[in-house]
């Protein structure tokens, strides 16, 4: 195994250190193998099939692949150059088993990564131009579909990858070149583009049903003083949490109701308690919290389950110089579906964190009763298994539906006995894409009850 640098978590360090720059938010672990070469950027993560988690950090000369399954003992796995450097700004995305990484040097084309052989090593297997394409500011993902925003494309739209059939070697879809896209959000077929710069401070809508014609649907200006780099949406598609990278002071979060597309509402702004001065950079859902790089402020976790009140949570501040209106400081966040915390700071690394509360709460009554896993493998091809729980006996439906909410399948349709189950869903006879399985129990408990789940898998042949 590939154990080239290694580091003890600093979760046992006084708590005089860190105490004043923090707020329900533990530090478990921090990792700055490459300061020497500059500055880093973003940061995401993979978890293995085996269960192992990785944070993937953007470095000025390539990307580190760092091992955080043990807290107290994170290491960098491997690191893979890039073909720019150095860069200023270096993203990436996953997609089962692929890192995809883009970085605004020319030429860095897109790398595909394959991290199937971690912990011992990472393969570069596929560097990716088309067209006039040698560099990207930013990526998104949505199912087996990359959207490459703020290149040397055309303009410096978006443009889209197809994954579906061969991971490594993209297919070219549409692109939509109206504006500049600085970066941008996608939930199943909708494009929310951040329009940073022309026309100034938009939000831009667009229908991707079809992969080869995207096409406008709406857009709203994210006033006052506009100037949106990143976006996140609430997971039922009412509200549009927007932040300001350039534009006045202070640089804030803005939170619409976009429940009428072709009139968002703008219902709240929030800065971080006190600050005015840090500007806000990259956030990211998970459940009732948002969690926001807040450059010099460092990461900030907001309870936006009252989206007209956000409150502040929790605070780690990666860079306690100061809060000054400076682009250093905190780049990015992911959230494991372990509840592990990663960030990536443009100076010190990346950082593993834990808040000092669930992040995601279930309703208790029904927890007890009642469950919908995740299915494994996935991706799959073509076979993969669903576990559900049932704590009373129930009338069950288990059905598959494709991204169109059509449904294409019925795998349960009867009554089922309690206890701990799980089926198998063959999926030879369909083809690769993005689907989505609901369960639906109804069960008696006094009166008639209904537990409903759903959960999103990916055939990929």
């Amino acid at each position: 195994m590939i154990n080239l640098l290694k580091i003890t978590a600093l979760f046992l360090l006084p708590i005089s250190i860190f105490g004043q720059n923090s707020q329900n938010m533990k530090m478990l672990a921090n990792i700055n193998n490459h300061h020497g070469d500059g500055e880093y950027s973003a940061c995401w993560g993979y978890t293995a099939p085996d269960g192992r988690e990785y944070g993937i950090l953007g470095c000025a000369k390539g990307t580190a692949f760092i091992d955080i399954t043990d807290t107290n003992n994170i290491y960098e796995a491997a690191y893979l150059p890039g073909l720019d450097q150095p860069s200023c700004c270096r993203e990436m995305k996953v997609f089962s088993h692929y890192a995809y990484v883009v970085a605004d040097g020319i030429p860095s084309g897109l790398q595909i990564i394959d991290m199937q052989y971690l912990p011992d090593s990472v393969h570069l297997v596929n560097t990716y131009f088309v067209g006039d394409f040698t560099m990207g500011h930013t990526i998104s993902i949505e199912g087996p579909y990359l959207y490459i925003n703020a290149g040397d494309y055309n303009i410096g739209g978006l443009f889209v990858l197809d994954l579906s059939n061969d991971p490594v070697h993209p297919v070219k879809r549409g692109e939509w070149e109206e504006y500049v896209v600085h970066d941008s959000r996608i939930i199943n077929d909708t494009i929310f583009a951040c329009n940073i710069y022309n026309p100034p401070g938009w939000i831009s809508v667009i229908d991707a049903t079809n992969k080869d014609n995207l096409r406008t649907i709406a857009y709203w200006e994210n006033v006052p003083s506009p100037g949106p780099h990143n976006i996140a949406i609430s997971e039922n598609r009412r509200y549009a949490f927007v932040t300001d990278e350039i534009g006045g002071n202070p640089r804030l979060l803005k939170i619409w109701d976009i429940s009428n597309l072709n009139n968002a509402v703008k219902i709240a702004e929030w800065h971080p308690p006190g600050i005015t001065t840090s500007i806000i950079h990259n956030v990211e859902l998970y459940g009732r919290y948002l969690f926001a790089a807040h450059y010099s402020a460092g990461l900030r976790v907001v309870d936006v389950s009252n989206p007209f009140g956000p409150v502040e949570a929790a605070f780690y501040d990666t860079y306690p110089a100061n809060d000054d209106f400076s682009y250093e400081g905190c780049w990015g966040a992911y959230i494991f579906n372990s509840e592990k915390i990663i960030a990536s700071d443009r100076a010190t690394g990346l950082y593993v964190f834990r808040t000092n509360f669930p992040l995601k709460e279930k309703n208790p009554a029904i927890a007890e009763n009642f469950s919908l896993g995740q299915n494994f493998p996935n991706p799959y091809n073509p076979v993969t298994t669903i576990k559900y729980s049932l704590k009373i006996d129930s009338y069950v439906t288990l059905k598959i539906y494709d991204v169109t909410g059509k449904l294409v399948s019925t795998i349960i349709d009867g009554n089922v006995a309690a206890g701990n189950r799980q089926v198998n869903f063959d999926g030879s006879n369909f083809s690769s894409g993005v689907y989505f399985y609901n369960m639906i129990a109804t069960y008696r408990d006094g009166v008639t009850k209904t537990f409903s789940e759903s959960n999103k898998m990916i055939l990929l042949k």
